[in-house]
């Protein structure tokens, strides 16, 4: 059975797409490798200031995909879809927004909320905000105790949907955010 090829995102929204997908693989694997670090190490501060700089990264290229979302609508699904489908798409799509804004700012809340500013790669900092030990609490409940997990069942969802399109239905669903290819 042949792979079928319907419309596809704009190449803007591809890109921001597959840098944002980027960033989040190198901000899970930045997270996992700073809060193991020993509070002595020498570089410590620099991979926490790349994992909060990045994360950052991820809300203004999420604000940016929702803005050209708005001007630019998503493709359409292919028709062989059932309704429960391009809803469970449409549900984890927003669900994947929401995280990659819940993030970011439960994060930037965990760190402000501690008295700590946060430099953007060194560029400009944002500043911390009266330490307050409940809320910080609160805003690291969201991050790590729910929010990572979430991003990681979120993602391994996304992929794991991406590939049942690909390799068992092979619907074309994956062209959606594929350049299309002259030949």
């Amino acid at each position: 059975m042949p792979v079928m090829r319907i419309g596809s995102y704009t190449l803007a929204a591809q890109a921001l797409h597959w840098i944002t997908a980027a960033l989040m693989f190198t901000l899970l694997p930045l997270a996992w490798v700073m809060v193991n670090m020993p509070r002595t190490a020498a570089n410590r501060e620099l991979v926490y200031t790349l994992h909060k700089s990045l994360g950052l990264t991820v809300l203004a290229l999420v604000a940016a995909r929702l803005f050209w979302r708005a001007i630019h609508p998503a493709p359409q699904l292919p028709g062989s879809l059932a309704q429960w489908e391009r809803a469970s798409a449409a549900l984890s799509h927003w669900l994947l927004y929401l995280i990659m804004i819940g993030m970011p700012l439960s994060g930037y809340l965990f760190s402000a909320w501690g008295g700590h500013a946060i430099t953007y790669f060194g560029l400009f900092t944002l500043p911390g905000l009266a330490k307050n030990d409940t809320l910080q609490h609160v805003a690291f409940w969201a991050h790590v105790a729910i929010g990572q997990w979430l991003t990681y069942a979120l993602i391994l969802l996304h992929i794991g949907a991406t590939g049942w399109h690909v390799a068992v239905r092979r619907d074309g669903v994956l062209f959606r955010m594929l350049p299309e290819q002259n030949g």
